[in-house]
């Protein structure tokens, strides 16, 4: 199984232009001297900002891609891989940061992404506690298995080929639109800021809760620049 940052970024330039942006000091993370993490930024072309987030050491890999979208009424994407030498897991969530996600044309989306949910009903679920964030989430896969299962490196293509195909379908939101979208994303991850998520609470802990809203709206979720 070899999931790569590069063959997510190959799948993305598929469909539009990516421009890299400077991470600034956020290039990496040092998570108390047991894991580094080397942070990539991106601009999504028409549609948004892309943060991949890379550790390898002791035989385990992490790969962390969230896709924030604010020029076309699509979900925010969350994909987290954590891989080993024996086993894989892989968190993939939806967020739905949208005004109305009853529409005709959101709906079609979600039936896309729902269709990941039925391809890979296979695999074994992960049991989750139930967050704050649950109430936002339409759909998300949760999954284990062994890292020789070649699945795993399907579901993490065939997510963000799913997302890139239903974007490039969907028309650019009007100014107007795209102040509500903004003004979602940043409600959302305020309150990853003030109630916490496991990520969330890794950098707040590393980072600190100023510096880790400072890496939310600079680089991870990419909010500071659409403001």
């Amino acid at each position: 199984m070899n999931i790569t940052q590069d063959e997510g970024i190959r799948i993305i330039s598929g469909f539009t232009q990516l421009t890299p942006v400077d991470a600034g000091e956020f290039s990496q993370i040092d998570i108390q001297g047991m894991m580094k993490f080397n942070t990539s930024q991106y601009d999504i072309n028409g549609l948004g900002n892309l943060t991949v987030m890379t550790s390898g050491m002791a035989g385990m890999q992490m790969l962390s891609v969230v896709i924030t979208p604010f020029e076309k009424n699509m979900p925010l994407l969350s994909i987290d891989y954590i891989i080993n030498k024996e086993y894989v897991k892989a968190i993939v969530e939806f967020y739905d940061l949208v005004a109305d996600k009853n529409t005709a044309e959101y709906s079609g989306v979600l039936d896309a992404v729902k269709g990941l949910e039925s391809r890979y009903s296979g695999l074994e679920d992960i049991i989750t506690e139930r967050t704050w964030h649950n109430d936002l989430m339409t759909v998300s896969l949760h999954k284990t298995g062994k890292t020789a299962d070649e699945q795993f490196e399907k579901l993490f293509c065939d997510t963000l080929r799913c997302y890139m195909e239903m974007a490039s379908e969907l028309p650019v939101l009007s100014a107007d639109e795209k102040a509500e979208k903004l003004a979602l994303t940043l409600e959302y991850t305020d309150s990853l800021i003030s109630k916490g998520g496991v990520s969330t609470d890794v950098f707040k802990k590393v980072l600190g809760e100023e510096k880790t809203k400072k890496f939310f709206g600079k680089v991870f979720f990419g909010t500071e620049s659409r403001k």
